[in-house]
């Protein structure tokens, strides 16, 4: 399981794209179930699946779902079962969840899991990448401007930090880490096993 954070406006989203694109590195997005409003950019069931707080209530209520929160007052949320049927796959989930959604898939899935924090090159850029988007009022990008000093103050939870001053350059550093995470002896021992068994047996 591949998290990535980051305060919004860093970037997250478009990287989060460039590896879904990427073929060779098949990952699988986890589709977030949210309580807010779908922005005009935003396809229901691609991007999120935009539901009532009520059904959320009941999903959480039935234990369906792998983590929650609350972010600018909106309740966000990643369903168990897409993600336990393509880990059954033996393939990889990627997530685009903040820093609580992380915390307790960390606590859940523990060894699985592998997070990267995105930090923007300046709260100046966040501000202006906020502005240049067009998709929020005043004040709602105020208020996320004022979260994201808290989000980023919880960089030290994170396994990597890359800061994105060159989306190219950031993208290749993740392209990275997801290569290097799957060669982890851990993660592919019983296949190294099976491997090295083999290895042995030969004069």
């Amino acid at each position: 399981m591949l998290i990535l954070s980051s305060p919004s406006g860093a970037g997250k989203t478009t990287l989060t794209r460039m590896l879904l694109q990427t073929k060779e590195l098949d990952l699988t997005l986890s589709i977030s179930v949210t309580t807010r409003a779908r922005r005009s950019s935003e396809v229901d069931g691609i991007h999120y699946s935009f539901i009532s707080r009520r059904q959320f209530e009941a999903m959480r209520e039935a234990g369906e779902l792998l983590e929650w929160a609350e972010v600018h007052g909106n309740c966000y949320g990643t369903p168990r079962e897409p993600v336990e049927k393509v880990l059954e796959e033996g393939r990889d989930v990627l997530f685009d969840i903040d820093y609580q959604g992380a915390q307790q898939v960390r606590q859940k899935n523990g060894a699985d899991v592998v997070t990267v924090f995105i930090l923007p090159p300046s709260m100046r850029e966040l501000r202006a990448r906020l502005e240049r988007r067009a998709e929020d009022p005043p004040e709602v990008i105020a208020r996320r401007l004022e979260n994201a000093r808290n989000e980023i103050s919880r960089w030290t939870q994170y396994d990597y930090v890359l800061v994105n001053s060159d989306l190219q350059a950031t993208f290749r550093a993740l392209s990275a880490i997801v290569t290097a995470e799957r060669g982890r002896a851990q993660r592919s021992r019983q296949a190294i096993a099976g491997f090295v068994e083999e290895l042995l047996r030969q004069g």
